[in-house]
């Protein structure tokens, strides 16, 4: 297949475009949506054909105000770390839409994945949760191509998510979006 300019001028205006974003709409994804993005996020390369990347749906009211909830106490703490003016610019800034987003998606990294028999995570196991990270940029450029805005959700206590998520605890989590 040739990309000509105009495909890469496209797809260089998409990466300019993906930004994160700050302000989340309240309505559902169409139906199906959301499994397409994560069908396309599989797509992307990972480290011997591994696949590591373990998608989590959160719709059940109760987990999505405790995933909420972890990172309110998670961002109080970080905030406590500064001090005057950068307490304060701190505090003024949109870190997370969890409230807001129609759904939450937490996305581990399955270490002890068997698919690809472990090849080239021998000598960098971390090669594991670098393919998850390639396959989030997948599905944020895909969910942006369809203006489906996403954000990354990190100020959170991954042991405490792995649990009220009922995820093995050998699962990294990566982000919440």
């Amino acid at each position: 297949m040739v990309f000509d300019d105009a495909f890469r001028a496209k797809l260089r205006e998409l990466f300019v475009w993906r930004r994160d974003v700050r302000r989340f709409r309240a309505d559902p994804l169409p139906a199906g949506t959301l499994e397409r993005l994560i069908e396309l996020a599989c797509l992307a390369p990972s480290v011997g054909l591994s696949q590591p990347w373990r998608f989590v749906i959160v719709e059940d009211a109760v987990r999505r105000r405790a995933v909420l909830e972890n990172f309110q106490a998670a961002n109080a703490e970080a905030l406590n770390s500064y001090a005057g003016d950068l307490a304060a610019r701190y505090a003024e800034l949109k870190l997370a839409g969890l409230r807001e987003a129609p759904c939450q998606l937490a996305i581990f990294a399955d270490p002890a994945t068997d698919t690809g028999h472990g090849l080239g995570r021998r000598t960098m196991p971390e090669m594991a949760e670098y393919s998850v990270v390639a396959a989030i940029g997948t599905l944020w450029l895909a969910a942006r191509a369809e203006g489906i805005g996403l954000g990354w959700v990190s100020i959170l206590t991954p042991a405490d998510i792995n649990t009220l998520l009922d995820v093995p605890a050998t699962w990294r989590l990566i982000g919440v979006r």
